[in-house]
């Protein structure tokens, strides 16, 4: 495998961009803002100008930026990497995006005589910095192979569910279960401080139980030191369950407790917290808010 980009070095794409050079593999990094690549660069990554530097450098680029605009904005038009990528080259968006948008952009790729998977994560920073991750992928088995040693560096449990956009749909199931989840979480840690319970006790208790959660046991020690620091951003939270929404529409399901997710995720955000990680939504149990 030749030279890897890397687009959008951030909470999560760093530490993801940092496994890589832990594996040997020759990275060629772009972010915004650029000083978020320093502390790769000094391990030895290359730093380019723009996404299409990147794309011309590289046989693989994978993508890790925030929502489907920025996904559209690097991928597409004069200055995207479709148009600047090398012909067979792989395109690995790791966003969680829409599946629309995954099978545009492996229409175009493909069309250019170049490969898309889409591959969005979950596991939060946690995930990203002891390369826990889960990876779903969406695309053709030939290029899920070929990207596979990439998603051992980064992830432990790597899948490919389909054809373009089934890894988007895949991420879409587990955000509607994590928004499940952080409710629980919240609702479970309001209830024992109002019956005058110990928290910390009540997760130890619950998280050896049929009740355990990965939200419990990882974001309610957390939210009991006040530690509301984004693994997870709010405002990137409210983004996946909109398209989750707008998915569901479609294949005219109902999904009630997805919609209040949304919703109160959104308050958080009115309230000036949308920069805070998703399990500042005790906020609003805690009357915080």
């Amino acid at each position: 495998m030749g030279k890897v980009g890397f687009i959008g070095t951030g909470v999560m794409g760093n530490a993801m961009a940092g496994h890589l050079i832990d594996a040997g593999f020759e990275l060629v990094v772009f972010n915004r803002t650029a000083e978020k690549t320093d502390n790769l660069v000094e391990r030895g990554a290359l730093c380019a100008a723009t996404p299409a530097e990147v794309a011309q450098q590289c046989d693989v680029v994978i993508t890790m930026v925030g929502y489907p605009s920025d996904v559209e904005e690097v991928y597409f038009g004069q200055e995207g990497i479709i148009a600047h990528a090398p012909a067979d080259a792989l395109l690995i968006d790791m966003t969680t995006s829409s599946p629309s948008l995954a099978r545009r952009i492996f229409d175009e790729a493909q069309a250019a005589g170049k490969h898309a998977l889409d591959a969005p994560v979950s596991g939060g920073d946690v995930g990203a910095k002891n390369a826990t991750l889960t990876i779903m992928v969406g695309g053709e088995q030939t290029a899920f192979d070929r990207a596979l040693p990439l998603f051992e560096a980064m992830g432990t449990n790597y899948a490919i569910h389909g054809s373009a956009g089934c890894g988007q749909h895949c991420k879409m199931a587990n955000q509607i279960n994590i928004a499940a989840t952080m409710m629980g979480m919240a609702e479970s840690l309001a209830y024992a401080k109002a019956a005058g319970l110990d928290p910390m006790a009540v997760i130890n208790t619950l998280s050896g139980g049929s009740s355990q959660t990965w939200s419990l046991s990882n974001y309610g020690p957390r939210v009991l030191k006040g530690d509301f620091a984004p693994g997870f951003f709010i405002k990137h939270f409210i983004k996946d369950l909109r398209i989750a929404l707008e998915q569901a529409d479609e294949m005219e399901i109902d999904l009630p407790g997805t919609m209040l997710a949304k919703q109160l995720y959104e308050r958080l955000s009115d309230q000036g917290c949308a920069d805070l990680g998703t399990q500042a939504i005790v906020k609003l149990y805690f009357g915080e808010c």
